[in-house]
């Protein structure tokens, strides 16, 4: 059973910096793809970027260039480092294992709103 513990969220104002962190529970982390999704409210929560446990990264078009993940093992951390944000950016977000399944649980998320 993976506990997931978000933090790092706040208010900024657009143009501004943040750095968002997970904390993992369980041994699977080092043998897991990680991931960091967003939810509007209403809505389903969307992956933004994933890291494999090799480092391989993904990121979505509206984030690239932007947006950093990166993850210590040893830690059992993730990380999101999130630069020149955007208002559009504002949202909940979660880290989870990616693919992410109906059964696997989720944490409490952290707010990220930037102001414009």
């Amino acid at each position: 059973h993976v506990q997931l513990v978000e933090s790092g969220g706040g208010l900024v104002q657009a143009g501004g910096s943040l750095r968002l962190s997970c904390a993992v529970s369980g041994n699977i982390f080092g043998r897991v793809t990680m991931g960091w999704y967003r939810q509007a409210p209403g809505e389903q929560r969307v992956l933004v970027t994933s890291i494999t446990n090799s480092g391989r990264t993904y990121y979505g078009d509206s984030v690239k260039g932007r947006f950093t993940i990166s993850r210590d093992n040893a830690k059992n951390t993730v990380y999101l480092q999130m630069n020149s944000l955007k208002a559009e950016d504002t949202d909940v977000y979660y880290c989870n294992i990616y693919p992410v399944t109906p059964y696997d649980s989720w944490g409490q998320g952290t707010q990220v709103t930037v102001s414009s």
